[in-house]
């Protein structure tokens, strides 16, 4: 047997003893690990967004530790096994690449996804929406991209960037006209038909929204406590500018970085 079996036998075995002997282990339900789950993952994703790789491999033990978990419950449960998880995402993977293991031509990724929807498709759920497989619980900006995706694996897509920008200026148009009817829910409806269609646009720039939004939420931060520590050194707070001050000083950070 390989290292690599060695080790994942190693760490199941070790589930299989923590779940036997450990009073907290013990208590652990799919519900009390949800959110810890959660925060596992976005520890993860701090770690690609920073190049870290010693973190995103310590990351990824504890979320194979999780799913290992979640795995050892449905055994107790009488639900599945794991082996049932390992073989069952082997013959996902095996039907849905029929280019790989099977005799059907593909000529770039595009052909690769429609042929996954298709096959998926016809997986006994033909009856279900194709939407039904985007997560309720994704952010709403990663939930957006998903759900555009799911529609353009069917044909429901916009033909040129250009006719996606025309959208864009149109929702904007949308929420100056309900501005001025001063009516809260309808300016909320369009702000979001206008992150909608931004998001939409970002796809055809081969942009991650999501990803786009947080180099801009890190750009800000260090702008700005680059401000408060140009203020600190001038035994000043950030309260105690003017807001022209401030924007003098947020111009100069901004020349710098």
């Amino acid at each position: 047997m390989n290292k690599t079996a060695d080790a994942f036998l190693r760490l199941v075995n070790i589930m299989d003893e923590l779940r036997a002997q450990c009073p907290w282990d013990q208590k652990q339900t799919i519900h009390t690990l949800r959110s810890m789950t959660i925060e596992e993952l976005y520890e993860l994703v701090d770690a690609i967004d920073a190049n870290d790789w010693q973190g995103i491999k310590e990351e990824l033990g504890d979320l194979f530790l999780h799913l290992l978990f979640y795995s050892k419950i449905g055994s107790e449960q009488n639900q599945f096994k794991l082996e049932e998880v390992l073989n069952g995402i082997a013959a996902k993977l095996i039907r849905r690449h029929p280019h790989i293991y099977g005799d059907v031509k593909v000529k770039d990724e595009e052909e690769v996804k429609r042929n996954w929807q298709k096959i998926k498709s016809n997986e006994g759920k033909i009856d279900k929406s194709i939407l039904e497989g985007v997560p309720k619980s994704l952010p709403a900006i990663v939930k957006a991209a998903r759900i555009q995706e799911k529609a353009k694996q069917v044909g429901f897509e916009w033909e040129n960037k250009a006719d996606v920008w025309k959208k864009v200026d149109e929702e904007i148009g949308e929420l100056h006209h309900a501005e001025i009817n001063e009516s809260q829910e309808e300016i909320e409806a369009e702000f979001g038909d206008i992150l909608f269609s931004l998001i939409n646009y970002a796809r055809f720039l081969q942009v991650d929204p999501e990803a786009a939004l947080e180099k801009t939420n890190q750009k800000f931060i260090q702008r700005f406590k680059s401000m408060e520590n140009i203020a600190l050194s001038k035994g000043l707070q950030l309260t105690d500018l003017s807001l022209v001050q401030m924007d003098e000083l947020w111009n100069s950070v901004k020349r710098k970085n």
